[in-house]
């Protein structure tokens, strides 16, 4: 066996969903390992403002913490030995800053924790790969709202359990897939807002680390005594503050080590996300079916090919959506299980939380990416529309007929008259007004004009097209 490459390497072989797209470099090795340099950077600079870290070490800790001088694989491999990637990473930057100002290398992860720097470093990752989410997110409910907005009007078969039901509207469809997705954007909005905090809380939660090393770096340059000048509540608060801002974070009311409630309820917006998105692809794919044939995927040569059969054009992008949306909410359910953390610090749990945030975050992204595409270049195919409408024979509209009748001949009998005619109509082939039309308890009630009338499936739609219309406002 051969090949060629990196073969330690993740490169989405197994979930193309995601390949190549932006949001996988937005969460990949590289990008995790900057984000936990920034952490550590933001952290000196924070210190620094509050005179407990040396501006200049400051600096030079800021000008180290770039991942290109660094071995992922070497780090990765460190982590073995330490169960998490931030020991050997502090380890190395030291050495780093060290090799440029030996002083400077004292305040590195100065008072802090391993937990402190990755979950700030893991927000950080977050909230970028949000950004592009979200960002993809507009562009498809922009696409789906004037899919909305043309095919306002578009008659269709609405279907349920499968079968055709009644009329609706292309136009209330799409509307319904942008609706999920503003839905979905203001959740992901809520955590990006509000629900990414910074960590900070030192090696059990108490912060005491900052606090001592902030005691002992002021005595040493002659500045009071922090334990007996200084008010610890208000430092603690200027330290978060300071973190906060230099991360672009949120400031969490207690360290959060064993209070899972960020991961929890990012995880949760991301499967809802993928949960709406997925809709859509299954929407999708049902109206692509051959016998169906209501919308197509965008054309692109080769895309789609079968190994076998050269007539087909599969719907690779919605499968591709969709396969996303079976698997986010299941791996959300496991990072919501981690809320179940022991003591200060847990023993496996937040450990096993990291592959699972990023496989929510990419997959996410890679079929929020995907729909972009799907959106704006389906193909609707109103031609097939009209033609799925009268498969029935009008059968589609005797719930109208049935209430029609109601005043006439009762609710129950009304729509039992039509429960039968709608048989001989399936038995004979007839369609349903030409059934109707022959019914003896119908003679005197409907004349034949307003019987083809009220058998038009375009004249029954209901209040679809206000929907519309409401939703899009």
């Amino acid at each position: 066996m051969s090949g060629r490459g990196d073969t330690t390497q993740d490169a989405g072989l197994l979930s193309p969903v995601r390949a190549g797209t932006p949001v996988e470099e937005a969460v990949c090795d590289q990008a995790w390992l900057q984000a936990m340099l920034d952490a550590e950077a933001a952290l000196a600079r924070a210190q620094a403002r509050l005179g407990t870290v040396p501006a200049a070490a400051a600096r030079t800790i800021s000008e180290a913490a770039r991942a290109e001088n660094f071995e992922l694989r070497e780090l990765a491999l460190a982590a073995r030995e330490t169960a998490n990637p931030v020991v050997g990473l502090v380890q190395a930057l030291t050495r780093v800053v060290s090799a440029t100002d030996p002083a400077a290398a004292e305040y590195v992860h100065r008072g802090s924790t391993s937990q402190d720097v990755f979950d700030t470093g893991a927000m950080l990752v977050a909230r970028r790969a949000l950004l592009i989410i979200r960002a993809d997110l507009a562009r498809t409910t922009t696409a789906l709202g004037a899919l909305a907005k043309r095919h306002r009007d578009t008659v269709m078969a609405g279907r349920t359990l499968a079968l055709q039901a009644v009329p609706t509207t292309f136009g209330l469809k799409a509307a319904g897939w942008r609706q999920l997705l503003l839905d979905a954007d203001r959740r992901l909005g809520q955590v990006y807002d509000h629900g990414l905090p910074v960590a900070l809380g030192g090696a059990a939660g108490t912060l005491a680390g900052y606090l001592e090393y902030a005691r002992l770096d002021g005595g040493e340059r002659g500045e009071p005594d922090l334990d007996r000048y200084l008010d610890l509540d208000r430092y603690l608060d200027a330290l978060v503050d300071a973190f906060a801002d230099e991360t672009g974070l949120a400031r969490p009311v207690l360290p959060w080590h064993v209070l899972r409630t960020p991961i929890a309820d990012l995880a949760a917006a991301l499967a809802f996300t993928a949960g709406a998105l997925g809709k859509i692809a299954i929407d999708v794919q049902s109206l692509t079916r051959t016998e169906v044939g209501e919308v197509t995927e965008p054309a692109v040569a080769g895309r789609g090919s079968s190994s076998a059969m050269p007539h087909k054009r599969n719907p690779v992008l919605a499968t591709l959506i969709r396969s996303a949306a079976l698997q986010v909410p299941a791996i959300a359910g496991a990072l919501s299980q981690c809320l179940v953390s022991e003591d200060e610090r847990s023993a496996g749990v937040w450990h096993a939380e990291w592959q699972l945030l990023r496989e929510c975050l990419r997959l996410t992204g890679g079929a929020a990416h995907t729909a972009v595409e799907l959106a704006e270049g389906l193909d609707v195919r109103t031609d097939r529309m009209f033609a799925n409408l009268q498969l029935t024979g009008s059968q589609i509209v005797s719930e109208r007929i049935a209430a029609v009748l109601a005043p006439h001949l009762g609710k129950v009998a009304a729509k039992q008259l039509l429960t039968d005619a709608a048989t001989r109509s399936q038995e004979t082939g007839d369609p349903l007004p030409t059934v109707l039309a022959a019914t003896p308890a119908l003679q005197g009630i409907l004349d034949p004009a307003a019987l083809a009338t009220l058998c038009d499936p375009s004249a029954y739609t209901g209040a679809a097209s206000s929907l519309v219309d409401r939703a899009l406002r």
